[in-house]
Parts: structure tokens; sequence; C-alpha cells
């Protein structure tokens, strides 16, 4: 069984990996998981322990973080605390300027810098000092607790009091660049309905979605989210899809039409039957697969946590020698070279990497999500950032997967024609028969002695007459000839009473731009593109031809394409399977990252696949591509900004050129500047 629960207040990223092992290490434990961006703490354990399990974890919460509250709702960060936390602030720098001023003689100098001292970092202290009660020494709090005591103690009262000043600063700044990523992730998400109306005896009566069950009748008015999937019964409209597709362009709705929650209603009154539950409904789905994206970790985030997890110590370990070993080797004073030890202490806090790299994944899918691509996952982005062989489905993914009559040859009337050929097909299920029944808008004709022959089509009386309707197979075993038609698409033959009557031309078109997207796909770098469809060889190679696929095999049953797919992973490029997640689902888990068409309302899109294109067109994977790209390329620079700035001040520390400032700005300097570059990947353009 698996429990969620909401760690408010939580705005350290070593304390949510703190939290995630501690929790971890409880018997009955199968698998815990702290998400700091979404501040989310997700358990897993058997059912007959969860309560248990649950109620140990909240102790051991709050022992290891005492300001951390664990609620089963998300409540919104109080804003008396970052008042009280401005006005903290703002006195101290104050109380600091008149000290620095006037700076009276001893005594009144010690009690005066210690009043402030304690004013402005008491909650760090008191942190540090809860910390080391329970095991935990090596964090930010710690850290800044000993350099700063040590300040005091070594006479420099006006650096100890800056220093955590300037610590308390930049963890405010730090705190709100991190909330307001938060935001504009939730903003993103902001789709969730909060009210259905529904109808009931004639009368509308507004109720919570969640109470809505399938069969239900819904009204949406103009203007409204539309709270749940289902089926237009009444009314026609223009629909805003944009929070689902990222398409800015209305779609227009009417009768029979399927709408999803999460669009919006802009123009007409509809009436809806309900499809699906809430808890099931498209914007449900989306919203669960967005919150919980960060919690699949990139290698590049998990070498992050590891590293923090030792760098801390050893730089513990190396500032205890530095303060301890040069001054007994040259007979040179402690005093400078506890200094030194100090300031390299308060440089050795990992945050700005522990805390940038998660937030530039997590804007990143953020970002994806805005343009319509659903990213399950950090581990994903970093597959995607390096696909070099798209491997395509055809069929609903490179074609919109609807047959339509292209072309229709007759020697008789063509509405006669026409009506005969529907009437042969109307009961058939099959895409092709289903095909011709919508194009002809005329009523149909009864029919009877309907024979089908599988592989060939129907044999069928109308109006006394004996209709052969089918392939070039059927014409040929009851020796009826005909022209043989060589065009692309399915060619359906109909003879009557012995004599070929002409014949339909039935194709599956392109979608749109789907040359241009490989085209651009190539250009990011993408070395070979292949298409596995079970079409025929002839129409295969034609669409391949004209789209510019390298490499096309046709033909092919579901396993063959899982064969075939194999053959390309052999090639050791990482490889990208797309298909329309119905039918795919053994290819798109092969492959190094499945990536789905069909997204809307396609429950088997949403399952199998790592990456969803919500709007269904391949345009959007060379986007996905360069968001994944542009979203690497940020977490490498916040990486090498953090650790460079803080190898560089480390030595600088070490040879005594840097002060206590410069450490300071290493620090929290840096975790901000970090935060702020990680936030660049929520915009795309």
């Amino acid at each position: 069984m698996e429990k969620v629960y909401r760690l408010d207040g939580l705005d350290c990223a070593n304390c949510a990996a703190k939290i995630e092992r501690s929790v971890q290490q409880i018997n009955g434990v199968e698998n815990a998981q702290v998400d700091f961006i979404s501040t989310k703490l997700t358990i897993v354990a058997p059912e007959k322990d969860i309560e248990r399990v649950s109620e140990e974890a909240k102790a051991v919460i709050d022992k290891l973080e005492p300001e951390v509250e664990v609620n089963n709702i998300q409540t919104e960060k109080n804003e008396e605390s970052a008042k009280g936390k401005i006005i903290q602030i703002a006195t101290a720098l104050v109380g600091l300027g008149l000290l620095l001023i006037f700076s009276p003689v001893m005594p009144w100098k010690l009690v005066a810098y210690l009043i402030l001292y304690l004013w402005i970092g008491y909650d760090v202290l008191k942190t540090a000092l809860i910390n080391i009660f329970h095991g935990e020494i090596f964090d930010e709090n710690f850290l800044m607790a000993i350099a700063t005591i040590g300040a005091i103690a070594i006479g420099e009262y006006p650096e100890a009091v800056a220093v955590m000043l300037f610590y308390q600063v930049g963890e405010f700044f730090q705190d709100y660049a991190v909330e307001k990523s938060r935001k504009s992730i939730r903003s993103l998400l902001a789709i969730r309905p909060d009210s259905a109306n529904l109808i009931q005896n004639g009368a509308v009566k507004k109720v919570a979605p969640e109470t809505i069950k399938v069969g239900d009748q819904i009204l949406i008015k103009p203007g409204e989210k539309v709270p749940l999937d289902g089926i237009v019964k009444e009314g026609n409209s223009m629909l805003d899809t944009s929070a689902l597709t990222g398409e800015s362009v209305p779609r227009s709705i009417y009768p029979t039409d399927q709408i999803l929650s999460g669009f919006i209603n802009q123009s007409g009154q509809l009436t809806v039957e309900v499809t699906t539950t809430f808890g099931e409904s498209t914007v449900s789905k989306i919203l669960d697969l967005v919150e919980n994206a960060s919690s699949k970790k990139a290698p590049a985030e998990n070498f992050i946590t590891s590293f923090a997890r030792y760098y801390t110590p050893i730089v513990v370990g190396l500032a205890v020698l530095l303060a301890v070993v040069p001054p007994l080797v040259t007979g040179d004073p402690f005093y400078d070279w506890i200094y030194r030890a100090l300031t390299f202490l308060v440089i050795s806090c990992p945050c700005a990497l522990v805390i940038s790299v998660p937030l530039s994944f997590f804007g990143g899918i953020g970002g994806a999500s805005k343009a319509g691509i659903l990213i399950k996952g950090s581990n994903y982005i970093e597959t995607l950032a390096n696909v070099e062989t798209l491997v395509f489905d055809k069929t609903g993914t490179l074609t919109k997967g609807v047959f339509e009559v292209q072309q229709v040859e007759t020697t008789i009337d063509r509405n006669v024609f026409l009506r005969y050929v529907a009437s042969a097909e109307q009961s058939s299920s099959h895409p092709i028969a289903q095909s011709i029944v919508k194009y002809v808008d005329q009523p149909f004709s009864p029919v009877s002695e309907l024979k089908e022959i599988a592989g060939f089509g129907i044999s069928v009386m109308i109006e006394t007459h004996r209709l052969l309707v089918g392939n070039e197979k059927l014409l040929a075993e009851a020796r009826v000839s005909f022209p043989v038609i060589d065009q692309i698409g399915t060619i359906v033959y109909v003879a009557m009473d012995g004599n070929y009557i002409g014949h339909l031309v039935i194709a599956d078109e392109l979608k749109d731009n789907v040359a241009e997207a490989l085209e651009k796909a190539k250009e990011l770098g993408v070395k070979r593109t292949v298409m596995l469809t079970g079409d025929n060889q002839r129409i295969a190679d034609t669409i391949g031809k004209k789209i510019g696929i390298d490499q096309v095999y046709s033909e092919l049953l579901p396993e063959d394409k899982v064969h075939y797919l194999e053959e390309e992973l052999k090639h050791e490029h990482k490889t990208a399977f797309v298909g329309d997640g119905m039918n795919d689902a053994p290819v798109l888990a092969r492959s190094d990252i499945g990536i789905a068409m069909g997204g809307l309302g396609s429950d088997a899109a949403i399952e199998a696949a790592d990456v969803v294109i919500m709007d269904d067109q391949p345009a959007k994977i060379p986007v996905a591509i360069r968001i994944a790209r542009k979203t690497m390329s940020i977490v490498k620079q916040n990486i090498v900004f953090a650790i460079g700035v803080k190898i560089l001040v480390l030595i600088l520390g070490a040879l005594g050129f840097a002060t206590m400032y410069a450490a300071v700005f290493a620090d929290v300097g840096v975790t901000v500047i970090a935060v702020v570059n990680a936030m660049r990947c929520l915009k795309i353009k």
C-alpha cells in the first residue's frame, strides 16, 4: 500500500535526502521517496504495517526536522513567517550598522554583538544543536554555527554577525526562488476543475467532480473548465485545449464528439454524458503524472545526492586539519589558520548543487508540459537529450489512422454505385468498410444472402443483383475480368452480376508537417530514422520516401516490430520508439525511451510510454528533444558553476585570500544564482 504526505516547511534539499534515508530504514518500509520540489513524501509498505510505519515516519521527521510539518494536504506557506524573516533581517542590518558607526568599548561591545548575533542566528543555532543530539552533524546549520562561534572566539565580532546576517539573507532569497519555481509548476497544473454542474431530474446542481458517476449528464457553460471526460450529447462550441495540448488554436466540438477534462469551454453551452470517474479522468492522470515525474531521478541527480553525502564530511575533516597541522608544523600563530579553517567550513555546504540540479529537471518537465509534452521523469529527459535513432510506427503515428475514400471510379451511375457498395458494407466493423459507409450520405438498400469471404471480401444480394465487394483476389476467384489499379492505398473492387462496375481508393492521410518534423530532428543530431509497419511494402516504401525515412520495414506482425527494434538497439545509439500507444506497448517498453502519440484519451499511451505527445503531432518530437537538450545544458552549467566556484574559493580560503564574506557568497550566493538559472527551464519557445 502507498501513502503520500506533504512536508510543509521543507526548504532544504539536504534535509529532504536525510529524511528519505531515515524513513527507508524504518522496519517494514519497502520504499520511501522524498520529492524536494513538490515537498511530497511517498511511503510504500504492506497494508497491515502502513499505519505503524506512517506514525514512525512522522516521529522520525519531527526528530530530524522539527520545523517540518507532515500533512495529508499541502497548505500554502505562511506569509507571516516571511514577514517575520524580513523584520529579523532588517533589524539586524540596522543594529550592525549602528555598532560599526559608534563602536562601543569592551565589555559592552561583546554584549551588544552577542545580542545581535543571537537575534539573527538563534534559529540556525537551535536547529544545529537539535541535529547534533539526533546524530545529524554535517548540515549547513552546523557549519554556519561552528564558523560564526569560532569567529567570535577569535574576536571577529562584526564578521560573525555579518556572516550570519548574509547567510540569512541568502536563505531568504533561496527560499523565495524555490517557492516561486514551485508556484510556476503549480500554475501549469491549475487545470483541475473545482466543481461540476450535474443534471438531475431536469434541474442543474453544482457538485464536486469526485461525486459524479459514469453515465451521469453534466452541463458545461461558456468559460467553464471541463471537469470530466465524456461524450457531447447536445450543443456545439469552441474549446481551448492549450492546457493539455499546448495548442493555442481553439478546437470545434459537436454532438457525439469526445470531450476531455482540462479543456475550457469558450462559446456554446454543452450537455455531456460522463464516461470516466474523476480519478480516472484525463486531467487527473496528467496532474498525477507531472507531479510525480521528479521522483524518477536522472543519473546526474543520483550522482549529486551521493556527492553531497560524502563531500561535506571530507571538507569538515580538511578544515580541522587546516586549523591544526600548519601552525604545529610552521610555528605560525593559530589565529590565522583557525580563521582560514572557519572560512573553509562556510564554503563547504553543498546546497547549490543539491537544490539546483533537481530543480532544473523539474523545470524542464514543467516547461515541456506547457508545450503539450508529458515527460514522466528526469531520467527520461537525460535519455531523450541523447537520442540518435528515431523508430516510428506508421498508422496513427505518422498518419492520421483514419481511412477515407480518396477516389471513386465507376461504369454505372455514381450515386447508385455508392449506395450499393455502402449497403453491402453497412454491417461490417472493418475500418475500410466503415470509411465507405461514412462517406455515402444517402439511404441504404436492404441486403440478403450476405456472405463474408475471409481475406477476400463479401458477396451479397441487393435488389436482385449479386454484388462482389473486396480485393482483387475476390474478383479473380469469381473469374471476373477487371483492370488492375496501381495507386497508393487500399483498392476496393466491385463487380455486379459477374461484371466489373468500378472501384474505390481508400487511404490513410499523412499528419501535417511530418517531413519537416523529421528534418528538424536530424538538424538536432538524430542520425537515423526507421519506420516499422504492418502495411504492404509498396505503400510503406512510398510513404517512407515521401517523408524522408532512412529505413522502412513493412508487412510486420507486432512481434516482428520488437525484433527489428532490437536490431536497431545493437547499433548502441540511444533509440526512441514513437507509437500510438494502443498496440505498440511491447516496442515502447523495449526501446531506450518510448514516445506515445494518441495521448488524448488514450490510457494505453499514458501507461506504456515514457513521453506522451498530447496533441498527436510528430512536429512535437523535435520540440521534446530541444527541451531535453536545453534542460541538460542548464544542469551541466549549474554543476560546473557550483563546483567550480566552491573549489576556487576553497583554495583561496586555504591560502588566506578569501574572507568569510567570500565564503558566504560561495555558499548562499551560488545557490541563489543556480536556482534562478534552473528556472530558465520553465521558459519554452
